[in-house]
């Protein structure tokens, strides 16, 4: 009786987890109340769980769960389980793993986009608006440039977290913890076979980085990381945050960071608007060492890319994007253009 009880309170907490799930997707003031009200905490208690563990916990998770879901038919089969148990608990595992994941962070898909939650007005390409912001943008990467960027800086963390925690509030990201920091992963090599260099944890609200990024993309791409740990799920909009909260640093490797880590957003939009002269004379504006800077970045990772596990990669992420209310897929994180582009004057404050 005990276990028939048992079993039938799993379903029910499995079956009111995914009911809230499902409400959250199709009902964005759901998916902004849990953004706002629920995530804070859930991240705050499950980053505070593990952060005294260096590795990982994201992809033990994984590893465990795929090492249980093949292994358990084998097993229970010696033991003369049925087929219809077996399956029935390998369903009670992925549905366990499903809302574990949802309600850990996934559910950030489903909030309000940036501009609808930060009453920003979203505007139309205009070519004087996009020319002036190129040249704006220039402009500053060029005065930016600093040889400083060749080493990681030393107490990056507190930096990063010192100004995100001045971030205006009705923009919905979760306040910086003291206890959250980047781990270590295990699968450093697969991670550059297919040019991630960091993502976000959400079974234990971690933020992993890549071991063989180079100093330059180092506090951009923690800045990116840490912005989906705070609640964003778009990837345009952890570009965003990345770049306003490098180029607001006071020291100049982290601040140049921030403008290079745009870079190739910026001229992925540029070669899709200019001709191929303006987007020559586009090119011709930027300091030399900053081009050959990145020339060196994308050769240093082309050498590390594996295109056929590359090609699989990019396939299931897109899927995986489209399928969480983000239709761009990949592209979406080029988008971070036109949220600049929005931005009044004086928006921070």
């Amino acid at each position: 009786m005990k276990k028939f009880s048992f079993q039938y309170m799993r379903w029910g907490i499995g079956a009111f987890a995914l009911l809230l799930i499902l409400v959250c997707r199709y009902i964005p003031a759901w998916g902004e109340w849990y953004a706002r009200t629920v995530y804070p905490l859930i991240s705050s208690v499950l980053s505070a769980m593990v952060s005294w563990i260096p590795i990982s916990m994201e992809e033990l998770v994984v590893v465990v769960a795929v090492a249980l879901l093949v292994g358990y038919p084998f097993y229970a089969r010696r033991k003369n389980v049925r087929w219809k148990t077996i399956f029935r608990r390998e369903l009670e595992v992925l549905l366990g793993i499903y809302c574990w994941f949802y309600l850990g962070w996934g559910m950030n898909y489903y909030r309000r986009d940036f501009f609808s939650r930060s009453d920003i007005k979203q505007v139309e390409y205009d070519s004087v608006r996009f020319h002036r912001f190129i040249d704006e943008y220039i402009g500053q990467l060029n005065k930016a440039f600093t040889t400083a960027s060749m080493s990681v800086p030393p107490n990056l963390e507190d930096e990063v977290k010192r100004i995100y925690a001045q971030v205006p509030g009705r923009f919905g990201l979760t306040k910086p913890k003291s206890w959250q920091h980047p781990k270590l992963v295990l699968f450093n090599q697969l991670y550059s076979w297919v040019g991630v260099l960091g993502y976000m944890g959400p079974f234990f609200a971690e933020s992993q980085l890549n071991r063989e990024l180079l100093p330059v993309q180092y506090p951009f791409t923690y800045a990116h990381e840490y912005a989906h740990l705070l609640g964003v799920s778009s990837e345009a909009e952890a570009n965003f945050w990345a770049y306003q909260v490098c180029i607001r640093s006071n020291r100049k490797e982290v601040c140049y960071s921030g403008y290079f880590g745009l870079l190739s957003y910026v001229l992925v939009n540029a070669r899709s608007v200019f001709d191929d002269e303006t987007y020559q004379e586009c090119l011709e504006k930027i300091r030399p060492e900053v081009l050959e800077q990145l020339e060196n970045k994308q050769d240093y990772w082309s050498e590390r890319y594996s295109p056929v596990v590359g090609k699989i990669q990019d396939m299931i992420y897109s899927l995986y994007l489209k399928g969480n209310k983000i239709p761009s897929g990949q592209k979406n994180y080029a988008e971070v253009i036109g949220m600049l582009m929005a931005l009044p004057e004086n928006w921070w404050k």
